[in-house]
């Protein structure tokens, strides 16, 4: 992304001046107070929005008319967004269905992904007989489902308890350690970000800009015990400054 900037029909600037490379294969963090664009940064990535200056290209395979084939995208918004007529089975095969094709491979992949996010035995129940957390694991089994190249999340873990939290971290690093996928992933905590990422962008309160991108050297696989070591506690020491000093940047512009 080059000089990225977003101002609504409504006449707020949600985004200025963003300029952001995202390599392939990481896990990139998008560090930011609510309301500073974070998720309209990530639907734009996506293209489920345009900005309105400057410029995003996006590196995916392309199919032979020069698009990105459905289904390399993978998206997980902060709602599971779960289909309440649906079973678990039937919301993650909800990809292909709208592609049109369900078959036996399709139900193959669906009943595996069900398996890698720890719903095994869950395939026949509906969203209302699920914990908020299983739900969310539907919803990243859903994302999951096409073996997507870049996968979107959007503060999926925000309205849950924090040990159901912690194990989805948890879950979510390992599903990245076995594939591999970009990985970009919202979010307001500063703990939940240095655990997560191999890189973290920090951004200013809206309208969001980058101020400071900070690599995460923290050994792979991710244990639990890292939460207590030393070195988390500096890189969150480390990271929550600069967070400070991007709210005091926004405030020192707006005269406050």
């Amino acid at each position: 992304m080059r000089a990225v900037g977003k101002r609504f029909a409504t006449g707020v600037t949600a985004l200025d001046g963003i300029d952001l490379n995202i390599h392939r294969g990481e896990f990139l963090s998008l560090l930011g107070p609510s309301g500073c664009g974070k998720s309209t940064l990530l639907r734009i990535i996506a293209g489920l929005s345009e900005p309105s200056s400057g410029v995003r290209r996006l590196s995916l395979a392309m199919d032979r008319t020069g698009k990105i084939p459905a289904g390399r995208i993978g998206f997980v918004f902060q709602d599971p967004t779960l289909m309440p007529w649906c079973s678990v089975v039937d919301n993650v095969l909800l990809p292909f269905r709208l592609a049109g094709r369900i078959g036996s491979a399709e139900r193959e992949r669906a009943d595996a992904e069900i398996q890698s996010v720890g719903l095994g035995g869950f395939e026949r129940a509906y969203p209302r007989q699920l914990s908020g957390g299983m739900r969310m694991r539907v919803s990243i089994a859903r994302a999951l489902v096409t073996d997507p190249d870049l996968l979107l999340l959007d503060e999926p873990f925000a309205a849950l308890d924090e040990i159901t939290r912690m194990a989805l971290n948890d879950d979510l690093m390992r599903l990245w350690e076995n594939r591999r996928p970009t990985v970009v992933f919202v979010t307001h905590s500063v703990f939940e970000s240095v655990y997560l990422s191999t890189r973290i962008a920090v951004m200013t309160p809206r309208p969001g800009h980058v101020v400071a991108e900070l690599p995460v050297d923290l050994p792979q696989p991710r244990q639990r015990s890292l939460r207590t070591s030393p070195r988390y506690a500096a890189l969150c020491a480390t990271v929550s400054e600069q967070l400070a000093k991007a709210m005091a940047v926004r405030s020192a512009v707006d005269g406050v």
